[in-house]
C-alpha cells in the first residue's frame, strides 16, 4: 500500500474545506464565560478536582488547536506538520493523565463547567497563520509556562503529590510546544520580511490578546526560545 500514499508535498499543498462550528466535543462540560468560574480551595477534594478539571479542559483544547493548525494552513514545510502532530499527541497524553487523576478523586471530565477562551482565539486567528502562531503558542500557551509553578505549589500544599508530578510532565512538554510556535513564528516573519517583536505587538492589539501578567517563568520562557528582547518587552528585568 505504500505506493498509494500521496507525497508529503501533495498533502501539504492540499486545501481542505473548513467545517462548520467547533471541533467535535463531548456534551459536557457546559461552556460558560470565564468570569462565571470562581476559584475554589484546593484543600478540599472538590476544589482540587475543579482545578484539575480546568487543566484537563485546557489540554483538550490544545489537542484541537494543534490539529487545526495542521489542516487549516496549507503549503508549509513537511516539518511544520510533523511537529504539530507531535504536539497534538503530547497534549492528548496530558489530557489522559489529568482525566485519570480526576477519576482517582471520584470525578470525570465534564463534571465542572468550563470556558472556551482558547478556542475563541483560534476563531479570531483562523485566517492568519502568523496571528495564530503569535497569539496561541507564544501567548496563551506561554502563560501556562508562567502559571505552572504556582499551580504545582498549590497541589503539593494540598498533599497531591501525583498532581505535582503531572504538572512537571506538562511543563516539560509545553516548553517544547511553545518552542515550536516560536520557531515557526520567526520563520514566517523572515519569509514575509517582518520584524518579529513589532509584528507581535501589532497582532496582539489587533486580535485582542490578553496582556501578559507576571510573575513570569523566565527559565521556561528562555528554554522555549524567547530571547532577551522579548522578555524585556514583557516588563521583566532579565537577570
Amino acid at each position: 500500500m505504500r505506493e498509494l500514499a500521496p507525497s508529503a508535498e501533495a498533502g501539504a499543498a492540499e486545501i481542505l474545506a473548513e467545517p462548520v462550528g467547533i471541533p467535535g466535543r463531548p456534551a459536557r462540560p457546559a461552556l460558560v464565560a470565564h468570569t462565571h468560574l470562581k476559584p475554589r480551595s484546593v484543600h478540599s477534594v472538590p476544589g482540587r478536582a475543579a482545578l484539575l478539571h480546568a487543566l484537563a479542559h485546557i489540554e483538550l483544547n490544545a489537542i484541537d488547536l494543534a490539529l487545526d493548525i495542521c489542516w487549516r494552513f496549507a503549503s508549509l514545510p513537511e516539518a511544520f506538520y510533523r511537529q504539530w502532530l507531535q504536539v497534538a499527541r503530547e497534549e492528548a497524553q496530558h489530557f489522559e493523565l489529568l482525566r485519570d487523576h480526576l477519576a482517582a478523586l471520584g470525578y470525570r471530565y465534564g463534571d465542572f463547567d468550563a470556558h472556551d477562551s482558547l478556542w475563541q482565539m483560534a476563531e479570531r486567528t483562523r485566517h492568519d497563520l502568523l496571528a495564530r502562531l503569535a497569539l496561541v503558542p507564544r501567548t496563551l500557551e506561554a502563560r501556562g509556562l508562567d502559571a505552572s509553578p504556582a499551580v504545582k505549589a498549590k497541589l503539593l500544599a494540598a498533599g497531591d503529590a501525583r498532581g505535582g508530578e503531572i504538572l512537571d510532565i506538562i511543563l516539560r512538554d509545553e516548553i517544547g510546544h511553545v518552542a515550536v510556535g516560536n520557531h515557526w513564528y520567526r520563520w514566517l516573519c523572515t519569509q514575509r520580511g517582518l520584524d518579529p517583536l513589532a509584528t507581535y505587538a501589532e497582532l496582539a492589539v489587533r486580535h485582542g490578546a490578553p496582556r501578559p501578567r507576571g510573575p513570569f517563568n523566565l527559565p521556561a520562557r528562555r528554554a522555549a526560545g524567547f530571547d532577551e528582547t522579548e522578555l524585556a518587552a514583557l516588563g521583566t528585568i532579565a537577570p
